[in-house]
């Protein structure tokens, strides 16, 4: 299946409580132990029980099977029907995805994204670095562009809707912005940070 992912949304404070060399065990604690589920077509939050765990939240994206796949093709959908949206609404969804998935907004418009230079501190393997200042950011982009979902379905199917792949419907676009749309609103919430690892 090639480069999966785990979505983990963490108290920041607590993971840098740890020493530097500590940090990947503890977020593979998180993203693997007691809270992950091998159930490929789990969707939603999972949430440790144990006393002293109730630093993590760990997120299962709807109909990606845990494969990194369907965020590269999300990001290329985007880039072939970003221009045919309206502009408002292609800003703040340019943001958004980049920050999370696209990392295509300085090559394919020539503008920088809020977060091109952040780097990761952690010694992790990780695909998503966003600490809580990152994530504000993130979920005001959301709440911007989330009334103006409906409108893309025109510009997704003429332009970017591909049978037989990831990716392949404005629903299943759709439905991948609201997930991570309700992780980042959640950890906004809380004020905790995301991470992304690589497995």
């Amino acid at each position: 299946m090639g480069v999966g992912i785990e979505v983990v949304i963490v108290d920041w404070p607590r993971v840098e409580s740890v020493p530097v060399d500590d940090r990947e065990e503890l977020l593979i604690e998180a993203a693997f132990g007691e809270a992950y589920s091998d159930d490929l077509f789990e969707h939603g939050w999972s949430w440790p029980v144990q006393p002293g765990a109730d630093w993590y939240g760990r997120y299962a994206l709807r109909n990606t099977l845990g494969s990194y796949k369907p965020h590269f093709w999300a990001g290329h959908r985007w880039d072939h029907m970003r221009d045919f949206v309206e502009p408002q609404v292609r800003e703040v969804l340019d943001q958004f995805n980049d920050a999370l998935f696209w990392h295509g907004l300085e090559d394919t418009t020539g503008a920088r994204s809020a977060f091109s230079e952040r780097t990761c501190t952690w010694n992790a393997d990780l695909l998503l670095w966003c600490p809580p200042d990152h994530v504000s950011l993130i979920a005001s982009w959301w709440r911007q562009a989330v009334p103006h979902l409906e409108s893309l379905r025109e510009p997704f199917t003429r332009h970017a809707a591909d049978p037989g792949r990831w990716i392949s419907t404005f629903e299943s676009f759709a439905d991948f912005l609201t997930d991570w749309g309700e992780v980042v609103t959640e950890a906004e919430r809380r004020a905790w940070g995301i991470v992304g690892l690589r497995c």
